[in-house]
């Protein structure tokens, strides 16, 4: 009987696809003589405009790729209807790739540095990031806030790299 439950169960599932995103951002900051100030890395909250438009990607409805990343200042809470950053301070292009997590290129790897050349200037505390669709405005895909706040002078010379993983699984 337990086996035929089992066989039973097992054909129901292969009704069922599931498809997942989940992602891990790391963010690394360097002072102005490139050493590593602050490291960390955590899983991230894919938002709910952020799974529409991806369900608008795979039937062609949306065609605005999600290539930008953000940094910000705000240490609210990341939620799943979050719609933008809380603070934000810059926003750029990533270099976008894949790379293979279970099956062949199955993660979006988003890769950004924010720095003076960006025409960031002064000081500010980095909390929070996010994935973008546009260069202003747009959908936001993804966003976290750090374990701590990141004080970046950028006129000494500070730099934040931001690299963004999304696995569809």
């Amino acid at each position: 009987m337990f086996w035929g439950i089992m066989d039973a169960l097992s054909r129901l599932c292969k009704w069922f696809e599931t498809i997942v995103l989940h992602g891990e951002l790391e963010v690394v900051a360097y002072d102005g003589n490139g050493n590593v100030k602050y490291r960390e890395r955590k899983h991230n909250v894919i938002t709910n405009v952020g799974k529409a438009d991806v369900a608008g990607l795979i039937g062609g409805l949306v065609t605005s790729p999600f290539n930008y990343i953000a940094i910000g200042s705000s240490s609210a809470p990341p939620s799943a209807s979050d719609t933008s950053l809380g603070s934000e301070v810059a926003r750029k292009s990533a270099s976008a790739s894949r790379e293979t997590t279970n099956v062949t290129n199955d993660t979006l790897v988003l890769v950004a540095t924010f720095s003076s050349a960006d025409g960031l200037s002064g000081t500010s505390d980095i909390v929070e990031a996010g994935v973008f669709n546009a260069s202003t405005g747009g959908d936001m895909l993804a966003r976290q806030t750090f374990s701590k706040p990141i004080p970046m002078d950028w006129d000494a010379g500070d730099a934040i790299q931001i690299t963004w993983k999304i696995v569809v699984q």
